[in-house]
């Protein structure tokens, strides 16, 4: 008696399978690459809310060339930061392939700080464009200083919104303002230097063939013996204006270069400028010092008494004030200088140059010396609410023991 077995059943072979994984792999890859090149314009994302759709505005092929060609890199975020398109120079300043970058949350590449200011930008209501300065975070590489440009892109007849960025690497920039910034230091130390041997020449010249004249004069006028006529009131006139001359030019000399700061020290010098100021414009002022505990620098205390001139300078010549008040005070980090005037005010906004351009220049001046001695320099202005400038300078480090 014979027995018949039962065939197995048909089954999907490997090479089957793996042929259709092929063709999916390939499908998706032709999709990216289609993407890229500009022959779609929509992407789907899935996310915690369900799939989107996002339009790629402008994915024609000739624009999506010139994106890929810029020097900034160039990107387009959802509402929750991912990356809906980059171009390959966003990908090398974060030193990560382009197909890494694309799907991927843009808060990748900041710091928590970086991204908190970035959300409190996103929140002002202002509709024109908005610009950041961050620290971008690439892979594996150091941090590349960037500005980013961010706009809204409303999609025509859709509630969804994406964000246009375009990121500019300010590495190089920054290179050349570092530069800048030492050229002009090296530039303040030779005018420094030119202005001790100018104070010097005046004070051992000037002044002394001025003392030698002024007393000459007065032998003179004493000399014109009878009633007081026009030769004894010229000489009296002549000896007055030599006189005068010669404060000038020991004003001068004492600006140039205040040997009260290094003999007295720093309250000293700022009390005799003040009362110098005051004597010149006719605007009083108020002088505060508390103690200091130690003193700063010879280049630092330098640094405040020619930021008090700038200060009463600019006071003097556009703020209309009827008072100024500075402070001076010490704690145990630093040193804390602060001139405020009750006058006009102005709005702190770029202008052409002019008289607010000049004005500008000098604050920019006083904030670059605050900022070579190691300290702050904060300005608190408004139009008709006066001016206040405030300086904290830190005292040098302690030297470390030797052994």
């Amino acid at each position: 008696m014979s027995s018949k077995r039962k065939a197995p059943a048909a089954r999907v072979t490997p090479a089957r399978e793996l042929v259709a994984l092929r063709a999916r792999v390939s499908e998706t890859e032709q999709t990216l690459r289609a993407i890229r090149n500009g022959e779609v314009d929509t992407v789907l994302v899935t996310g915690k809310q369900g799939s989107q759709i996002f339009t790629l505005n402008g994915a024609v092929h000739t624009y999506r060339l010139l994106i890929e060609t810029m020097n900034e890199g160039a990107l387009t975020l959802a509402s929750d930061y991912t990356i809906l398109y980059a171009n390959q120079c966003f990908a090398r300043l974060v030193n990560t392939p382009l197909e890494q970058v694309t799907g991927t949350s843009f808060l990748r590449f900041l710091s928590a700080a970086d991204f908190s200011a970035l959300r409190t930008l996103l929140k002002r209501k202002v509709q024109a464009g908005r610009k950041i300065q961050v620290e971008l975070i690439p892979a594996n590489a150091a941090t590349v200083p960037a500005q980013i440009s961010i706009h809204r892109l409303v999609e025509p007849g859709s509630a969804l919104v994406t964000l246009g960025m375009v990121v500019t690497d300010m590495t190089e920039a920054r290179r050349n303002e570092e530069r800048l910034r030492a050229l002009a230091n090296h530039l303040t130390q030779l005018q420094e230097a030119e202005r001790g041997s100018v104070a010097l020449d005046l004070h051992d010249n000037i002044t002394q063939t001025l003392c030698a004249v002024l007393y000459r004069s007065q032998t003179l006028a004493e000399s014109l013996a009878g009633p007081a006529g026009p030769s004894q009131a010229a000489a009296t006139e002549l000896r007055e204006l030599i006189s005068r001359t010669s404060t000038d030019v020991e004003r001068i000399s004492r600006n140039l270069r205040p040997g009260v700061l290094e003999h007295l020290g720093l309250a000293a010098a700022l009390e005799a400028a003040c009362k110098e100021f005051s004597r010149r414009s006719g605007i009083p002022h108020r002088l505060t010092c508390g103690p200091l505990g130690a003193r700063l620098s010879v280049e630092a205390e330098l640094v405040l008494y020619r930021i008090l001139l700038a200060a009463l300078q600019n006071v003097e010549r556009h703020a209309r004030a009827s008072h100024v008040t500075v402070r001076l005070s010490g704690s145990t980090s630093g040193i804390r200088l602060s001139i405020q005037d009750d006058g006009v005010g102005f709005d702190h906004e770029p202008r052409s140059l002019g008289r607010r351009g000049i004005i500008d220049l000098g604050l920019l001046g006083m904030r670059e010396r605050a900022k070579h001695v190691g300290g702050t320099f904060l300005l608190q202005t408004a139009p008709r609410a006066g001016t206040k400038i405030v300086i904290r300078i830190p005292f040098p480090p302690e030297p470390s023991p030797t052994v």
